[in-house]
């Protein structure tokens, strides 16, 4: 790679920007060649910028500048973050309107909660992560995990994107059985439905919704919206016999009353973890109730392939779209 490549890496580096995603944005046309032109380079550095929510222009005078950096909404961010949030924002958005360009249809329709759960339960037992994510595609909302990040170390949990009245959510964070990434999307829903975008072009959730507990009034909005679409209670009364558990009983004890609640068991067992502050056990449980290890988000970008309309889509903007979803090793 010729210098000047190596100088335009080394300022995207500078900006926070993590390699995994400058590889994933690097366009698939680059040779040489093209690196020997000042046409070449100059496109090099838009398509760059198109990826990486950049403004072009300073770009190629070698000076990064996002394009989203105030305008997104972040929930608990803390002071650690801030520096951080600008790359957040404009790669999220990037990869976000190009889910909803290869997703054409009308603006996302408003579902309660509660209406949601009743169209899901007629046609699934319980409301769990592979039905949410049914739910979520025939609403026209695209939900995609993100195998590359902006950033050398993970620091968002999950992030919803809108256009022109459309949204797609982006997840950030992977878990090795689906009840967390189902409480994770069925939160980031409620933003949608409850209009918590009105007057942002996307929001970011930082840190775990479900173990993260402030004053926001917004999250406790989405926390609620969540909990009545998984259980059927905003604020759902789990009861047990058990004075004490470990992780094999808390899973035997769910497995038998999920029928009885009518909620995934994986779910139970962190509702309950919820109520007794017990995460540590129930997250532990999980390896009892599942029957194999399986990352939440290979299901998730399996059925986004499938989704997704690529043809709407550019030769390149697809080959970067599938580079966030499965990574670019080379």
């Amino acid at each position: 790679m010729a210098s000047g490549e190596n100088k335009l890496i080394e300022r995207l580096r500078s900006a926070g920007i993590s390699r995994a995603a400058i590889r994933a944005a690097w366009p698939s046309w680059w040779t040489d060649e093209a690196g020997a032109t000042p046409s070449g380079r100059a496109e090099l550095r838009f398509a760059l910028a198109r990826r990486l929510g950049l403004e072009p222009k300073p770009l190629l005078g070698e000076r990064v500048e996002f394009v989203w950096d105030d305008d997104v909404k972040f929930k608990h961010l803390s002071a650690g973050d801030e520096g951080q949030r600008a790359a957040l924002s404009s790669f999220g958005m990037s990869v976000g309107r190009l889910l909803l360009r290869a997703t054409a249809g009308p603006p996302t329709r408003t579902v309660s909660s509660d209406a949601l759960r009743d169209a899901i339960l007629r046609g699934s037992r319980f409301v769990d992560l592979q039905s949410l994510l049914a739910a979520c595609w025939a609403l026209g909302v695209p939900v995609i995990h993100l195998r590359v990040f902006p950033l050398e170390a993970k620091s968002m949990h999950a992030m919803v994107v809108g256009m022109d009245g459309r949204f797609a959510v982006l997840l950030g964070k992977d878990a090795a059985y689906p009840a967390p990434v189902a409480f994770t999307l069925a939160h980031e829903l409620g933003h949608v439905m409850l209009n918590h975008l009105a007057e942002a072009p996307a929001l970011v959730d930082v840190q775990d919704p479900a173990r993260f507990h402030d004053s926001d009034s917004q999250e406790r909005e989405a926390d609620q919206f969540a909990l009545m679409l998984l259980t059927g209670s905003p604020e759902p009364d789990i009861q047990t016999n058990l004075s004490s558990f470990n992780s094999p009983t808390l899973a035997a004890a769910v497995l038998a009353a999920s029928g009885e609640y009518g909620v995934e068991p994986g779910t139970l067992a962190l509702c309950l973890a919820y109520r007794r502050n017990a995460w540590a056990v129930a997250m532990s449980s999980l390896r009892f109730i599942y029957k194999e290890r399986k990352r939440a988000s290979d299901e998730v970008n399996q059925i986004a392939e499938t989704e997704l309309d690529w043809s709407l889509l550019n030769d390149e903007g697809a080959h970067f779209l599938r580079n966030v979803m499965f990574g670019k090793d080379d």
